[in-house]
């Protein structure tokens, strides 16, 4: 192989508006790769919006199984893994939004992100051990925050989890997330 090798930034859009999925620019060499989570100018060259600073970097690192949300903070995000592999999951919250109830999932590995709007739902299940899922948020999160959540297990979310979810095992899935509303009863439908 010939160093160094770069992919360079691309977007492309997914079914729930507003929401970009996002291959980061990678620098690979010898030495192994650089990945530039967030550069303003590229981003706004690719068309995306203008995020200014992230007000809260998260890093949670989840075991094989493990699965966090699905929530809807007041918020957006850019979410990643900066190791191991996940199944991004999204589904949209906002009432006025033409893709209300949609859900959208992403195979998220090291040099994938996604833009994830203010009001949609973002989770995700960590597919290997230690799985290391970074979130960057436009405002910083504080307990009782407006936003939103729905189980993961509703099943108009219409998902297959990739590991079979315990819905008693505590270190796959919280009883917050566990007895979180339905779908249809955050949508009032």
């Amino acid at each position: 192989m010939d160093y160094p090798v770069i992919v360079p930034l691309s977007v492309a859009g997914a079914a729930i508006a507003d929401l970009k999925i996002v291959t980061l620019k990678q620098v690979t060499d010898e030495r192994g790769t650089v990945r530039e989570y967030y550069r303003r100018s590229s981003w706004l060259e690719a068309g995306l919006p203008d995020l200014g600073a992230f007000l809260q970097l998260n890093l949670t690192e989840t075991a094989r199984g493990g699965v966090r949300g699905l929530h809807a903070e007041s918020m957006s995000k850019v979410v990643t893994v900066a190791a191991g592999a996940a199944y991004g999951v999204y589904v949209d919250l906002r009432a006025d939004s033409p893709t209300v109830g949609a859900v959208v999932t992403v195979d998220l590995v090291p040099g994938t992100q996604v833009l994830v709007p203010n009001g949609v739902g973002n989770g995700f299940q960590a597919l290997e051990e230690g799985t290391q899922y970074l979130y960057g948020f436009s405002t910083e999160w504080a307990p009782g925050m407006p936003g939103q959540a729905v189980t993961p297990l509703d099943p108009a979310l219409g998902l297959t989890w990739p590991i079979p979810v315990d819905v008693d095992d505590r270190t796959m899935l919280s009883v917050k997330d566990r007895d979180a509303p339905l779908l249809a009863d955050v949508l009032g439908r």
